[in-house]
């Protein structure tokens, strides 16, 4: 250590210079911890397969049109879009996640024509199925009503007849 004298002619001590390292390592990680802070939530890495049943609309021996709807461990519906024609359609929404729970609702006054049924809650490994009949072509928007904030939602359209 070494000593200087100051103005005044007393002796005056000088530290060592201190090491910045601690403070700015300090600094750079509240940094990267803040910079993973968002208000946006984040969606789970989950790669889906859906199952061979899972999207194709096919005509029953009861001659009703069916569509199985899968969902996961994510906020996807597969397939999220698909076409019926008019008539009545037997639709399962089956959730082949191991974790999250889901429902499947058509989107209130979204449609041409209302469309009440739905499964309100259907936990993992589960499937379940709802019937109905649709005469009005266009499109009806379906959900997940807890997780549409998140973009689970889809479109099932209704042909023209003809």
């Amino acid at each position: 250590m070494t000593t200087a004298r100051s103005a005044a002619g007393g002796a005056r001590r000088h530290r060592p210079a201190r090491p910045l390292a601690g403070p700015l390592l300090a600094l750079t990680l509240a940094s990267a911890l803040l910079a993973g802070c968002s208000s946006e939530p984040a969606l789970p890495e989950v790669e889906r397969v859906a199952g061979a049943e899972a999207g194709q609309v096919q005509t029953a021996a009861d001659g009703v049109q069916e569509i199985t709807v899968e969902t996961g461990d994510d906020y996807v519906f597969t397939p999220a879009t698909f076409t019926v024609a008019p008539g009545e359609v037997r639709l399962t929404l089956l959730n082949s996640g191991e974790q999250m729970t889901h429902n499947l609702l058509f989107t209130e006054g979204a449609g041409p024509a209302e469309i009440t049924e739905q499964i309100p809650v259907l936990g993992p490994g589960k499937s379940e199925t709802i019937e109905f009949t649709v005469t009005e072509p266009g499109e009806y928007p379906f959900e997940c009503s807890f997780h549409v904030a998140l973009g689970q939602v889809g479109t099932m359209t209704v042909s023209s007849p003809g």
